[in-house]
């Protein structure tokens, strides 16, 4: 069973599709449950629909704890939340200490205690995956995305160095660091709605979709790394 945590329409639901294929029950975590019945129809199976924010202590605990109580023990996890209504990226050069910790709560923090909640029952079994979404930022340095690269940078070595620490105990962490608009994502929909004088590079999710699973199956490589940059 896979549990997809901050599921949208374009990678979080490819992640789900693509499992689901497989024969996994898939559980879809959204902050609400506007589209969950397009979203069931979509993946098809067994799957199971949420409404928890997953950056919520609290939230996430109980739908974990809900997800298990329905499906059974959690095989692999999926994180990806993405908060269309937080703030903008700020350019490191205004950015104070503030601007900077604020994505490192909502995203580093959140992805640490998945981690916490789930990781111990895993390393009893022996077996579990750990998936996780992140920026290109945190690999090379784009001073367009600001005051987001510290976070996804810490995102990234977090997941590269919990896959390092997870040798030979059977759980299998692995990152999608990701550069460029994910199509029929909530975001390229946002972005592609105003005229920003360029063209972003987009990313099909179906194709990231497909290396999460193949990161899943061969549990050797700690990252896929996609990119619609230009140079980077």
């Amino acid at each position: 069973m896979i549990a997809v945590l901050g599921v949208g329409p374009g990678l979080g639901l490819s992640i789900a599709r693509r499992f689901s294929r497989e024969g996994f029950t898939t559980a879809l975590v959204s902050r609400t449950d506007t589209r969950h019945a397009s979203y069931r129809e979509s993946v098809g199976g067994t799957t199971h629909t949420y409404t928890a924010d997953v950056t919520d202590p609290a939230e996430l605990e109980a739908v974990l704890a809900r997800i298990e109580a329905d499906a059974g023990e959690l095989d692999t996890v999926y994180f990806g939340p993405a908060d269309l209504s937080g703030p903008r990226p700020v350019p490191l050069t205004e950015a104070g200490a503030d601007v900077v910790r604020a994505p490192f709560e909502s995203i580093v923090v959140p992805a640490a205690r998945l981690v916490e909640a789930v990781l111990p029952r895993m390393l009893e079994r022996g077996s579990g995956a750990l998936l996780f979404a992140g920026g290109l930022s945190g690999k090379y340095p784009m001073p367009m995305l600001g005051s987001f690269a510290p976070a996804s940078a810490a995102l990234r070595m977090y997941v590269l160095t919990l896959h390092a620490a997870l040798r030979e105990t059977g759980v299998y962490a692995g990152a999608l660091t990701i550069g460029g608009l994910i199509e029929r994502g909530d975001i390229h929909r946002e972005f592609t709605s105003q005229d920003h004088g360029f063209t972003a590079g987009t990313l099909n999710p179906d194709d990231i979709a497909d290396a999460a699973w193949s990161l899943y199956t061969d549990r050797k490589e700690a990252e896929a790394e996609f990119t619609a940059m230009a140079a980077v």
